[in-house]
């Protein structure tokens, strides 16, 4: 008896995060036939998984993945893509640096904390997969240089801090994570200037080191 074939749609959604109003927000999309929301994606329909998160991105965005951090996050069975069976969503992490408004008019920004904690409706398996990205973001301040991608060229090492309480969700006490980015080597590098000091002590102002993975990690706990 020959064997059975089971053949599957694939699909790509992208948890794309953002630093907004200091808050560190995700993208969704409404869909008009539901009162849900849901992560941004489409079909695959060439097997070129990278691009059509690439495509996807741009469309929602505006943006391409040189302006930003792309990688693939996970790969979830039928809840992840809807109540459908035989479809794949493969899932990318997009954490992308001073975005404005979305280009799709069915996309919005969203504080993570709504969709993490039932504050708005997500569709599917979208919280779980949304949850696993935010975990990921966390991690990847950890050991990687990627916070200061998200201050200005010049930044106080306060500015970077500040990066990290919001993707971290948490306080972090200044003059340790000051010894800790200062005494990673190429992390951060001092400049001459400082900040004007209209309000307090002038503070000096640094820009972002050769460093992409940090040793030691800058650790949560």
């Amino acid at each position: 008896m020959p064997t059975a074939v089971s053949l599957f749609a694939v699909t790509v959604h992208l948890v794309v995060l953002t630093v907004r109003r200091d808050t560190l927000s995700v993208l969704l999309d409404r869909d008009g036939s539901s009162v849900d929301l849901m992560l941004p994606g489409g079909y695959v329909d060439d097997g070129d998984l990278p691009r059509v998160a690439a495509r996807e991105l741009a469309d929602r965005t505006g943006t391409t993945t040189d302006e930003g951090h792309l990688e693939q996050l996970a790969t979830y069975g039928d809840a992840a893509a809807g109540a459908r069976q035989g479809v794949i969503s493969v899932a990318y992490l997009a954490l992308l640096p001073g975005l404005s408004e979305p280009t799709d008019a069915a996309s919005a920004w969203y504080p993570v904390a709504e969709p993490l904690d039932g504050g708005v409706p997500v569709a599917f398996d979208h919280r779980g997969i949304l949850g696993d990205g935010v975990e990921r973001a966390r991690a990847k301040l950890e050991y990687s240089s990627l916070a200061a991608e998200f201050c200005p060229e010049e930044f106080t090492i306060a500015q970077l801090r500040r990066v990290y309480e919001v993707v971290w969700g948490a306080r972090l006490d200044p003059r340790n994570f000051h010894r800790k980015v200062t005494g990673t080597t190429g992390f951060v590098e001092p400049t001459d200037r400082f900040t004007d000091g209209d309000r307090g002590r002038p503070a000096r102002l640094y820009h972002r080191g050769p460093a992409t993975a940090l040793h030691p990690a800058l650790l949560r706990r």
